[in-house]
């Protein structure tokens, strides 16, 4: 199945619920940065998560940006993700690996440790909105559920998931379900609705079933007004890097230390942190550098 984002709405618009299905992304990110099981599973769901809150948002080109810093491990991560449904994302330690946890899971609260969860909302104009909260479990769905009960003060329930083996990861995507202000007052709705998501036994175990995106959400919603809307987004990895952004990053390291790689390394190689991809300049290409930066410098008097 490909990897794909729904939208609906239950109870008279009062809830908002988004589903995805993030398998594939996830799994190329895993073969891009060599990722170990739990370090797929961190950044399987913080991509997911990542995905799930920029669909609320309104303005083409609006990005969440996702930083975990934890004392674990992993070290931490980030994500950057659109409304237009790509996702990119890294982690500072990805070969590290952990026995299961107390439930036979994969550890990532270990791997990530106690720290903070840093959002930034780029809402397309003006100044990107930011905040921090500590992490409360280290497992990125926990601590995003309570970013936005916090910070944005929305009751959330926020349900993702990775499963990866030896083949690779086979499963990954996430549930995200909101009551918005004039459903909130209904306590019988609002309840209702916690003790059906504290049923789930997980998110990932429901695509192994083979539950579709439509299904989950008649499982949840069906007899609260349900109405999922018929657009289905596609969701991929992407990242804009480009032999001509890392020209424009070496650029701003000024002539002599062109001239000094020119030297000493007869070129310069540069890793995209998002992507893994690898950029080589030869001396050619450091040379053009020099000689651009030379003919923009203001004449001496």
């Amino acid at each position: 199945m490909a990897d794909q984002l729904i939208r609906a709405t239950a109870a008279e618009g009062g809830i908002r619920a988004v589903g995805a299905i993030s398998t594939k992304l996830t799994e190329e990110a895993r073969h891009r940065h060599k990722l170990s099981y739990v370090a797929s599973a961190a950044l399987g769901r913080a991509m997911v998560s990542g995905l799930l809150m920029a669909s609320s948002m309104k303005r083409p080109g609006s990005r969440v940006n996702i930083r975990v810093k934890g004392d674990g491990p992993l070290g931490g991560l980030l994500v950057d993700a659109g409304l237009d449904g790509t996702v990119r994302g890294y982690v500072e330690n990805s070969a590290i690996e952990l026995p299961p946890n107390a439930q036979g899971k994969l550890d990532v609260g270990g791997a990530v440790g106690n720290g903070y969860l840093y959002v930034v909302r780029d809402v397309g104009y003006g100044y990107p909105y930011s905040s921090t909260v500590e992490l409360v479990s280290g497992e990125i769905g926990d601590d995003v559920t309570n970013y936005l009960v916090r910070s944005e003060q929305t009751p959330s329930a926020l349900m993702v998931g990775v499963f990866v083996d030896r083949s690779g990861v086979t499963a990954a995507g996430g549930l995200l379900i909101q009551v918005l202000p004039k459903a909130a007052r209904d306590e019988a709705l609002v309840s209702k609705l916690e003790s059906r998501v504290s049923k789930l036994a997980g998110f990932t175990p429901l695509l192994q079933a083979g539950k579709t995106l439509p299904e989950i959400f008649q499982d949840l919603l069906g007899d609260m007004g349900l109405n999922i809307f018929p657009e289905t987004q596609l969701l991929r990895f992407h990242c804009g890097c480009s032999f001509d952004r890392v020209m424009g990053a070496l650029k701003m390291l000024g002539e002599e230390e062109l001239q000094d790689m020119i030297v000493k390394d007869n070129g310069a190689e540069a890793t995209c942190d998002f992507c893994g991809t690898v950029y080589q300049a030869n001396r050619d290409h450091l040379s053009q550098l020099i000689s651009d930066l030379q003919a923009e410098s203001p004449p001496t008097i």
